[in-house]
């Protein structure tokens, strides 16, 4: 049995060690994500912005008290920013020493093991184990279909090739998240390869759930009334309406100011927390702060 498999034997050992780490995750997503691990196949988390799916990640390296090695994508991302670069600047320092002891540098001693940087992906298939690294490839369609395409070549074989070096190949492939906001379609190549599962918005149970965990000065009367508070926000129609991260930050900021329940004062004296378009201020606004706490204005 490898050391992963003795880590998380089944779903349930996953969930206990998510909870562990303070993310409560329900037993579809936990199921996703073991069955990630276990079958080394990738998996695509996709969601509303501020689900939770690059906190998936961030805990299930906990959970599996592994390295999280992140790659944030934006557009023009290219696969040497990725995936690995040359110490341009240790490598002249190199070559003005040699000069100054009459020396001549050849190119191998140049692109050697000592001047190579490894981003994300390298870092990720270069992991010596005895678990494999998880590989967060956070809001990958922010990137541009030759990123994906180059992707989905090293995701499929585990394995990239350096000109001067030769194919590097995983000796533990990583566990690879993808998530995406869905600002456009990847391709269908990519996500046949992964295995895919939608996040939705929790309920007000598990939201307040989740702000007792992440801030237990709040209390649970807050907890509750900021959850049910972000549920009536995401009714109104937003431009950005307040996911599970905007909640957390909502209850920390009422309970700095030393709140102990949601009314209309609190709420629009904290709105800047989960709030983050002036338009969806004011609409908040001409429906009435109190409303967020089920009163009235």
């Amino acid at each position: 049995m490898s050391d992963l498999a003795k880590r998380v034997p089944d779903v349930a050992s996953l969930l206990r060690a998510l909870d562990g780490t303070g993310y409560l995750a329900d037993e579809p997503l936990g199921t996703a994500l073991f069955l990630a691990a276990r079958m080394g196949q990738p998996i695509l988390l996709e969601g509303e912005p501020g689900v939770g799916k690059t906190e998936a990640a961030k805990a299930l390296s906990d959970a599996l008290d592994t390295p999280l090695l992140r790659l944030q994508c934006y557009e023009g991302l290219t696969s040497s920013e990725a995936l690995y670069e040359w110490n341009y600047p240790r490598q002249l320092l190199a070559i003005r020493l040699a000069e100054a002891r009459g020396e001549t540098l050849r190119d191998a001693d140049l692109f050697s093991e000592e001047y190579l940087l490894a981003r994300p992906l390298l870092a990720a298939l270069d992991h010596p184990g005895p678990r494999p690294a998880v590989l967060l490839i956070d809001e990958v369609d922010r990137g541009d279909d030759e990123f994906e395409a180059f992707l989905f070549e090293l995701l499929a074989e585990s394995a990239v090739t350096i000109p001067e070096l030769g194919t590097r190949r995983a000796q533990f492939p990583p566990v690879v998240v993808l998530t995406s906001n869905r600002t456009r379609d990847l391709h269908d190549a990519l996500k046949r390869r992964c295995l895919y599962h939608w996040i939705e918005y929790p309920d007000d149970d598990r939201v307040a759930a989740i702000i007792r965990r992440r801030v237990p000065a709040a209390g649970e009367r807050l907890a509750a009334q900021v959850a049910h508070g972000v549920a009536r926000l995401r009714d109104l129609d937003l431009a950005k309406p307040p996911g599970v991260a905007e909640a957390i930050s909502w209850a920390e900021a009422l309970q700095v100011l030393g709140a102990d329940s949601l009314d209309g004062a609190s709420a629009a004296q904290t709105a800047g927390a989960v709030l983050k378009y002036s338009e969806d201020l004011q609409t908040v606004r001409a429906a009435g702060f109190a409303t967020l706490a089920g009163g009235d204005d």
